[in-house]
């Protein structure tokens, strides 16, 4: 809850708790829902992604004047050719080489997502921004001082006008530029999605049918629909790690919710590594390994993972080789070479 009460004050503060007023005028709309895809849960009503918007929100997320010192931009901890996650980091670096405590997640089909990092501790996400901000171990700035740079700065008065209609420049549109960026990070074109759509390019071997036959069967309980993700937050049996981090628990302050994580999506997980909130492991195979032979029990333990007297999941080595095959077809390359995303 603490988390959430802190937003809720900044809110009040940085924005009024109000959404920025709709003055620009109307142009090409650049967000599009794949046709497998379920409907957003994003109020694109209210930011519906333009391109002026998106090349401002570009423009921010790639400026590391959004921290304290200049160092830290957004995409310090998420490069596009990893879907954007922290390629190689098993917890995230940030400001002054500080080390944080968990592992950077993708920024990948955020408009289908309705809580946002490991604990969910945010709930909208125009306001997510905010927290790697104004994290003492990551950017470490005031978001009110970002605002005041902004509107110092030579270029983003006239890309402000654009976006917005006028050049002002608030905490409002700063927020809901940054989420028209990222609601354009739309992931949804792997051979698997054209297997799906039965497109051209759209096939699948048979290792890898048969790798998604064993998906569904062993791992679509928490991953699943066509995000692979529940969106939930489960305890999946890891060992505790030395920072003792409680998961969800530190923002409901409920036991029940004690070493819970949320269920990350497994598009583009063979791009995605290390895997885990902690990132302790840096292999698919770990992971499936991990799944059926490390399980561990605790208080908190998923449902899923201790059945008949047993902790895990059972899978054969034969088995595991095909899931990953399977979970490869998901890698989608139009997305992580999209040059539309690339450091302007």
């Amino acid at each position: 809850m603490r988390l959430i009460f802190w937003l809720t004050g900044l809110c009040t503060v940085l924005m009024g708790c109000q959404k920025a007023e709709p003055d620009a005028q109307p142009e090409e709309q650049i967000f599009q829902k794949p046709a497998n895809f379920p409907e957003p849960v994003y109020a694109l009503d209210r930011n519906r992604p333009t391109a002026a918007g998106m090349r401002l929100g570009r423009a921010l997320f790639f400026d590391a004047t959004l921290s304290r010192d200049g160092s830290i931009a957004c995409a310090e901890c998420h490069n596009q050719a990893y879907a954007f996650t922290h390629h190689q980091h098993d917890v995230s670096h940030g400001i002054d080489n500080q080390v944080g405590t968990r592992n950077s997640m993708p920024i990948q089909n955020m408009a289908w997502q309705s809580t946002f990092f490991w604990d969910g501790g945010v709930h909208d996400l125009d306001l997510v921004p905010i927290v790697p901000i104004e994290n003492p171990v990551e950017m470490d700035e005031k978001s009110t001082n970002v605002i005041n740079k902004l509107r110092k700065s030579a270029k983003y008065p006239a890309m402000f006008k654009d976006a917005f209609g006028t050049d002002e420049i608030n905490g409002p549109r700063f927020l809901q530029a940054l989420s028209q960026f990222m609601l354009t990070l739309v992931s949804g074109n792997s051979r698997y999605d054209k297997w799906v759509r039965k497109e051209p390019g759209g096939t699948l071997t048979d290792d890898e049918q048969t790798g998604l036959t064993l998906f569904r069967a062993k791992c679509s309980g928490c991953h699943a629909g066509e995000l692979f993700t529940d969106n939930s937050f489960r305890s999946n049996g890891l060992s505790i790690s030395p920072v003792n981090d409680l998961g969800r628990a530190q923002v409901t302050e409920r036991r029940e919710d004690r070493y819970k994580f949320k269920v990350p999506s497994l598009r583009n997980v063979e791009k995605t590594l290390p895997y885990m909130h902690d990132g302790r492991f840096y292999s698919i195979e770990a992971v499936l390994n991990h799944y059926a032979e490390n399980v561990q029990f605790t208080e908190t333990l998923d449902t899923l993972l201790q059945k008949n007297g047993k902790l895990g999941v059972e899978m054969t080595a034969a088995e595991k080789r095909q899931i990953i095959a399977f979970l490869k077809t998901l890698t989608d390359d139009q997305f992580l070479r999209d040059t539309r995303f690339v450091e302007p």
